[in-house]
């Protein structure tokens, strides 16, 4: 089948909008996109702005780095540097950590590697033997979240990007909805306020959905580590990843109309759930509702389960 804008082959069928792209307009329809995207988030001033990413190694961070690297990387006012959480996973990060470094190094990127066993005192794979019965995913979400920020604020940035996709977004919000945590809800990135201590977060590929980043990332060789975290099989996310799927499969467009309908009232939740005020953990010092963060909460259980 053409393209529907030129006479070459086309490399995808966009079911939700009827359309055939060869590589190169399909390459220009995600760009477009994206950009749109990181100029409806963010607003600089000319001031000196520093944008850290958070960079696994994998098909959509990778993806958000060097699109943000093009469209930025070029103006004196901003800096872009990279940061990697070691979430400690013998199988799988070690890989990615070194397709991450190649990556940085060819862009001239500064690059930055944060562990949880520095941040924590627990790798994975020992959270994992020590607490077998829990859902890895719980603690590494928390892991994770407190790694970027907390690596973000001591390199001085100003905003945190991150590679989630369309699916991650709707199935966040699919998520909170099923569960009724509208305060959570309502927290949902990309942030346009600043809460002391928390580094706002961008998210560059927010409209375009994984199976397109993935083409994409291929189609203009961004090199990337394709593999999926032996852990992630356990995590109710999955569930909700299939939901969707299933949705799409149906009606095609749905991902897209979840988060504009999210979008449309994300006014409404801000207003009636404001942030919380926060204050500093009494262990950590990171921003916290309570008294303690949740990390620390987390690394104080697993402390207690590792003692004989």
């Amino acid at each position: 089948m053409p393209c529907d804008r030129c006479a070459e082959p086309s490399v995808t069928f966009l079911r939700y909008s009827g359309a055939h792209l060869c590589s190169r307009h399909f390459r220009e329809y995600v760009e477009r996109r994206v950009k749109q995207e990181v100029r409806r988030e963010l607003t600089l001033s000319g001031e000196p702005t520093k944008i850290a990413v958070g960079l696994s190694g994998g098909k959509d961070s990778s993806t958000a780095l060097v699109l943000l690297h093009r469209y930025l990387g070029e103006r004196r006012d901003v800096s872009l540097e990279a940061i990697t959480v070691d979430e400690g996973i013998a199988s799988y990060r070690p890989p990615s950590l070194e397709t991450a470094r190649a990556l940085c190094a060819k862009l001239g990127v500064p690059h930055h590697v944060i562990s949880y066993q520095e941040t924590v005192g627990f790798e994975m794979d020992r959270v994992v033997r020590v607490d077998p019965g829990a859902i890895p995913c719980g603690y590494c979400g928390v892991f994770r979240r407190n790694a970027l920020n907390a690596k973000a604020k001591e390199i001085g940035a100003d905003y945190l990007a991150t590679g989630l996709n369309l699916d991650d977004t709707a199935e966040s919000i699919l998520m909170n909805v099923a569960r009724g945590d509208v305060d959570r809800l309502a927290r949902l990135g990309p942030h346009e306020g600043v809460q002391p201590g928390l580094v706002p977060r961008l998210q560059p590929l927010r409209n375009v959905p994984e199976v397109e980043v993935y083409l994409y990332a291929y189609l203009a060789k961004i090199p990337f580590h394709d593999a999926n975290c032996p852990y992630a099989e356990r995590a109710q996310r999955g569930r909700f990843k299939e939901i969707l799927h299933s949705l799409e499969a149906d009606s095609p467009g749905t991902r897209h109309a979840i988060v504009r309908g999210y979008d449309e009232l994300r006014p409404a939740l801000h207003a009636t759930w404001p942030p919380a005020p926060l204050r500093a953990c009494a262990r950590c010092g990171a921003p916290t509702v309570n008294d303690v963060c949740k990390a620390c909460e987390m690394r104080e259980r697993l402390g207690s389960l590792a003692r004989p």
